[in-house]
């Protein structure tokens, strides 16, 4: 099992190119950062972790391609990863490209978590209607993935669409950008992940156990073979147990959470969870 860190990265964070090679250097397997375009200011949607304040921190990530594709100059085995990104809220065509090209310079190393959002006005803001987010990502990955794979792609949906069209640079890894999709253990995600990614980010443990066997045959049914899904719990506060109970249910990566805060308590932190690299 691998052992990675997420670090709800912002402007006020310990920089991600220094955190990458940080995490590089004691071993870590990978890095994980959030995204948010923007936060409006109205508050009609309740914060998703439940809270009855929304941190902070929402107001004030970066852009995580651009700040990935700065660790990726930088390092050379990490992978780079979202947790989670939003491609309801771009255009379909320039961010399928980036992401392309971010893998394309970091040697294939990107690792592509994908969410459906839960901000309403910030979905909103894109020209997205809340129930719609779910068809719309759906699209905009199906169109991401032709113009991936394929010389000449095209792509019509409800949402998107793209005329027999050329684009380069190919990412990498083929046919597609390591995709996982985060959320729970509802049908909807779960045949998300059959259709057109190759894994999954439970965000907390609980009911993975009972999840895994459901994921499994939903993606046998999909002529996929699911011994090849990544489960990639995140943002984890580990214990020797824990982890142990993850690589019992056939986790293939865990994520460990960092503070978001400045390079001496993060580089503290990572320090402290080297020996769970090292347990492997």
């Amino acid at each position: 099992m691998d052992v990675g860190v997420t670090m709800f990265a912002t402007d006020r964070t310990m920089p991600v190119h220094e955190l990458a090679v940080a995490a590089e250097e004691r071993g870590f397997a990978s890095l994980y950062i959030p995204e948010h375009t923007h936060i409006p200011v109205s508050r009609q949607t309740p914060p998703a972790t439940g809270d009855d304040d929304l941190d902070e921190g929402y107001r004030r990530t970066p852009d995580p391609l651009v700040a990935l594709a700065a660790a990726a100059g930088l390092t050379s085995t990490i992978r780079l990863g979202t947790a989670v990104a939003l491609p309801a809220e771009h255009d379909p065509i320039a961010w399928a490209k980036a992401v392309a090209t971010l893998d394309a310079v970091s040697g294939g190393r990107v690792t592509l978590g994908v969410g459906f959002g839960w901000n309403r006005e910030e979905l909103s803001d894109h020209g997205v209607a809340f129930a719609d987010r779910w068809s719309v990502v759906r699209e905009t990955m199906l169109l991401a993935q032709a113009l991936w794979s394929e010389e000449v792609a095209a792509f019509g949906g409800h949402h998107v669409a793209l005329s027999p069209s050329w684009c380069w640079p190919k990412p990498i890894q083929q046919p597609r950008v390591r995709t996982l999709v985060g959320g729970g253990s509802g049908p909807r995600v779960l045949a998300s992940i059959a259709e057109w990614a190759d894994g999954w980010i439970p965000f907390g443990g609980a009911g993975l156990r009972e999840a895994l066997p459901e994921l499994r045959r939903v993606v046998a049914e999909a002529g996929r073979d699911p011994d090849r899904l990544h489960i990639v719990p995140m943002g984890v506060l580990p214990t020797p147990e824990k982890l142990d109970y993850y690589r019992t249910l056939g986790v293939t990566e865990c994520v460990l959470r960092l503070p978001p805060a400045g390079r001496d308590e993060v580089l503290t932190a990572l320090d402290g969870y080297v020996h769970h690299v090292e347990a492997g």
